[in-house]
This record gives C-alpha cells, sequence and structure tokens, in this order.
C-alpha cells in the first residue's frame, strides 16, 4: 500500500543534512520528498519527533536454517532484524548442508523466498564443506544468487588456497569475507587468553589466532593488488594493521561487531557462557583501540555476526558451550549508547556504519532515501530507554549478555521495499 511518513526527521548522508520533510512512497519506490505532502487513500505513519534513515544493512549473520532450525530459522530471523530495523542482511554459508553448491543455493533461496519479510543475501562458501581444502565453483555460484564469498567459521589455512578464492571473487567482483583465525594458536581456547581465562581455569585463545591471520592476508592484497574484507576484528594489533595498510594503499576493509566495542572479558566472570563468542571479547585496550578505529574510518562498517543458540547449549559449561551471541535487534541501541550519545560519532556516521557502507560492500544500489529508489528505510526513537528482558527478543536466540541491561534507541517501523514489515510490539505483517 502507498504511504506518507509524515514530519519525521530525513538523516540525509548524501548531504550530511537533517531535513524535516514527508516521504511519499508510491508502487515502493520513494516518489516524493517534500515538506507537506498531502494524498487521498493512502496510508499516513505519523514519524513527529522520530529520524528517518536508510533501512539498516548486515552484511554477516547467522540465520542457521537449513539444518539448525532450532537455533534460527530464515523466518524468525528475519523477523528479529525487522524489529532491529534492518531492511537486509547477508547470510553466512555454514549451514547443514553448507552453501557450497548450486543445489544448496536453490535451496536456501526456496527458503528465503517462502518465509523472509526482509531482503536476505545468501553468500557462498568459499571452499567445499567448508575444509579448507578445495574451492568451491564460486564463479556458478555468483551466477546463481551470491553476493559474496567466506570462510566464516572454518577459516582456510592454506596461502595458496586463500590467493586462488580471493582472485576469483576479485574477477566476479564480490567481497571475500575473511575469518581471520590461526588455528595453531587456537590451542582449544574458549575465551580471550589473559586474565579471565586465568582466574577461571580455562584455556584461553591467543591473540595471535586473529593477528597473524590478517598480517597473512593484508600481505596477500598488497602482494597481488587484491581486495579483502576482514570480518568481526576485536584487538588492537589488528586496528593498528589495518590502518597501516588502508594508509599504504592496500584494498582492505573490515567490520567491527557492537559486542566487541562496548564489552569487555570481564562480563564473563558473571555471564559465564552467554559472553562466549568468536573472535573472543577483549580488555577496554582494545575497545579504545576499535572506537579509535571507527572515529579515524579504519573501521567501516558495524556487521553483528548475529549467532543464535538455544537456551540449553547456552547454559552448559565455558568450555561444552558453542560460540556465539544474539545481536540483530541490539545493534542500533548498543551503538547509540556507546558511541552516539558519547559524541564518538555523529548521526550520519551511524547510519553510514550501520547502512551505506555495507550496501557498498554487497554491491547494493538505489535502496534507503533515494528519490525513484527503493524504499527500505527505518524510522526510530534514539531517546527512549528500556531494560532489555528475555521475552522481548523475536530471535530465537536469546544467548545475548545485554538482557538485564539499560539500553537506549528503539525502532518504531522498519519499511521493505515499500512496504511495512515491522511496527514497534509487533512483526511482520
Amino acid at each position: 500500500m502507498d504511504m506518507i511518513i509524515k514530519g519525521g526527521t530525513i538523516v540525509d548522508c548524501a548531504s550530511d543534512r537533517l531535513i524535516k520533510s514527508d516521504i511519499y512512497i508510491k508502487d515502493q519506490k520513494i516518489f516524493e520528498i517534500d515538506e507537506e505532502i498531502n494524498e487521498k487513500g493512502v496510508e499516513v505513519i505519523d514519524a513527529k519527533g522520530y529520524f528517518v534513515i536508510h533501512g539498516l544493512v548486515d552484511a554477516h549473520v547467522h540465520f542457521r536454517e537449513p539444518g539448525y532450525e532450532y537455533k534460527e530459522t530464515i523466518k524468525s530471523g528475519s523477523l528479529a532484524a525487522a524489529k532491529g530495523g534492518y531492511t537486509t542482511v547477508a547470510v553466512m554459508p555454514n549451514t547443514n548442508p553448507v552453501i557450497d553448491s548450486v543445489e544448496h543455493l536453490n535451496l536456501l533461496k526456496e527458503i528465503i523466498k517462502r518465509d523472509a519479510c526482509i531482503n536476505v543475501l545468501p553468500i557462498g562458501a568459499a571452499t567445499i564443506e567448508e575444509k579448507g581444502y578445495q574451492l568451491t565453483d564460486i564463479e556458478k555460484l555468483f551466477k546463481n544468487g551470491i553476493y559474496g564469498v567466506s570462510d566464516d567459521g572454518q577459516p582456510i589455512m592454506d596461502k595458496k588456497l586463500m590467493k586462488e578464492a580471493t582472485i576469483t571473487s576479485n574477477n566476479l567482483g564480490i567481497p571475500i569475507m575473511i575469518h581471520s583465525e590461526d588455528k595453531r594458536y587456537v590451542n582449544n581456547g574458549c575465551i580471550n587468553e589473559g586474565k579471565i581465562s586465568d582466574r577461571l581455569g580455562v584455556k584461553g585463545i591467543s591473540r595471535k589466532a586473529e593477528n597473524n591471520m590478517i598480517a597473512r592476508d593484508i600481505e596477500l592484497a598488497k602482494e597481488f593488488d587484491l581486495s579483502v574484507h576482514i570480518c568481526h576484528v576485536s584487538t588492537r594489533e589488528a586496528i593498528e594493521m589495518i590502518r597501516n595498510a588502508k594508509g599504504s594503499g592496500v584494498k582492505v576493509t573490515c567490520e567491527v561487531a557492537p559486542h566487541h566495542f562496548s564489552i569487555t572479558e570481564d562480563i564473563i566472570i558473571e555471564k559465564q557462557s552467554i559472553g562466549k563468542v568468536n573472535p573472543p571479547l577483549r580488555t577496554e585496550a582494545d575497545i579504545q583501540a576499535i572506537i579509535e578505529g571507527i572515529k579515524d574510518g579504519t573501521v567501516d562498517m558495524i556487521a553483528t555476526d548475529h549467532a543464535p543458540h538455544s537456551k540449553e547449549e547456552k547454559l552448559k559449561d565455558l568450555e561444552q558451550a558453542p560460540f556465539g551471541l544474539s545481536g540483530i535487534e541490539l545493534a542500533l541501541p548498543v551503538t547509540n549508547i556507546n558511541l552516539l550519545n558519547k559524541g564518538i560519532i555523529d548521526i550520519f556516521k551511524m547510519v553510514r556504519l550501520l547502512s551505506i557502507n555495507p550496501s557498498k560492500l554487497l554491491g547494493l544500489k538505489d535502496r534507503g532515501i533515494y528519490k525513484e529508489g527503493i524504499a527500505d528505510l527505518a524510522i526510530i526513537d534514539l531517546d527512549s530507554e528500556y531494560t532489555l528482558k528475555e521475552e522481548n527478543l523475536i530471535s530465537k536466540g536469546k544467548n545475548t549478555p545485554y538482557i538485564g541491561e539499560k539500553l537506549k534507541g528503539k525502532v518504531k517501523y522498519t519499511i521493505v521495499n515499500g512496504e511495512i514489515v515491522y511496527r514497534e510490539d509487533k512483526q511482520c505483517l
């Protein structure tokens, strides 16, 4: 149905201006933007006092289907994403079966077509069964609808194979999204190697696991003039390497997750396995380095790495519980509290980090606040404060350390392809 969004403050990142205007959406596109629009026979959304922004885009989520539907499904994940203000997400390929063939890709696409209420974009596996030994037919996967390739969850240890995957993805114009983890330094660890692992008497994961692989892939990009995208950066050393690489002209982009710039490993004392994530929560010094990287442009985007698990799995002890946090519904308030409210970034940079830059990575165009572009929008209230309760979460995964914490910022409406898919306290319509 056609609609008018009235009285909102448009965050226009093209001009870095806040514009108080109405938006007329007709035939799924933004037809008109003006100070006062009145049209009969259309739905009217009162956005007075709220910001109207580009729909958020998450380049890194795990919706678990096919294979692990008890953790999350395309339907439940996209509902949760819509509540979080997301209009587009890219789903990682480590499902069962792995998205390593056209057959498996088509299975996923059928589920997306049937159940998704937002734009869900498949990422293909870089290697067969994500075992790191044999490349998938990346070109064939691309021709059938993937938006990138990744080794997420199972890093490619072989440098020659990573080079071949990177060259192929570059030639096709799609990103290679790298899980930087040198398995030689994981040591069967479950949290960051340091004071908390020592205190709890559990094995820690060395920082070298992340740092060494990032150094390897930056060198690969530099030597062969290739583009690489580094997922979920979490250490101060990695931020510095990426900053220096960009300064010398290396084609590297990176993302950080909200939990890596907002909470430290100390929370594991209280939250135990709920705080177990890969890469692990780090130290206050790492958080400050990530924040500095966000400020100076070293960090290109925020991606949630939404990784839902069942309550039973996360109730296991630290060594037995799976890695991962549920985050798709919380990225906006966590970013609002920790970055925007503290004056570290302005609202324009927030929208770039959460929407525009990940859109560019995935090759998306003409979505958001563009006249004649597809209307993918979020209407947000950045002043609303509340305490997060488990029952507030739509995702099947309740595994987040923010439960019980005070948050600030709510999504009032999410609009995808010109249709309302989320209203506050409701789900897809």
